[in-house]
């Protein structure tokens, strides 16, 4: 069973800074695409950044590119969100998946980390 579980989320000013974390188990997670999805208010769910198995290879979607970074650890089976320069508009749930570029089916997210970028 795929569990993961975010942390790091909180307030923060325009302009700050946040790490998120997921800890994945029930699953052999090198070997996976893991990724970073969120949901702003009023809005769908979308995918923001992902970070392949081994090789490492990162995407990040247009309105995150340059800001966001996805790095994982899979000695520790964690992988990581690195936001910079956060704007309101990135106030959202996010969410960690077991997934590369599209959004997972909600058996393979977690419950979410709450941003809000307030000044």
């Amino acid at each position: 069973e795929v569990h993961l579980v975010e942390s790091g989320g909180g307030v923060v000013k325009p302009g700050g800074s946040l790490t998120l974390s997921c800890v994945a188990s029930g699953f052999a997670f090198s070997e996976y695409a893991m990724s970073w999805a969120r949901q702003r208010p009023g809005k769908e769910l979308e995918w923001i950044a992902a970070i392949a198995g081994t090789i490492r290879v990162t995407e990040y979607a247009a309105s995150v590119k340059g800001r966001f970074t996805i790095s994982r650890d899979n000695d520790k089976n964690t992988v990581y969100l690195q936001l910079n320069n956060l704007e309101t508009e990135d106030t959202a749930m996010y969410y960690c998946q077991r997934a590369y570029t599209a959004i997972a089916p909600s058996a393979w997210r977690g419950q979410g980390t709450q941003v809000t970028v307030s000044s």
